[in-house]
């Protein structure tokens, strides 16, 4: 389930849950939220990006520890070892 971030319309008028950015779980069938579940103030949700995937860097050490080698080419049908 996406996590979805939302924050107060108009900050003045909001609680403290809501006059700062908070997140919330939703389901992708789930209306987006229109008012704050805590005093009724009016939301909106915060275009985010989403995180899909791994680090390069986490991807690399995982290979490695399983055995896997990589190669980098340096020319063509020259490659080097890099682990």
């Amino acid at each position: 389930m996406p996590i979805y971030v939302y924050r107060a319309r108009n900050p003045e008028k909001g609680c403290a849950s809501c006059a700062e950015p908070f997140e919330l779980i939703q389901s992708l069938r789930e209306a987006p939220l229109a008012v704050c579940p805590e005093c009724g103030a009016a939301v909106e949700r915060v275009p985010t990006a989403a995180a899909i995937g791994f680090s390069q860097s986490n991807l690399d050490d995982r290979a490695k520890a399983a055995g896997f080698t990589k190669l980098k080419r340096l020319g063509k049908g020259e490659y080097e070892r890099q682990y």
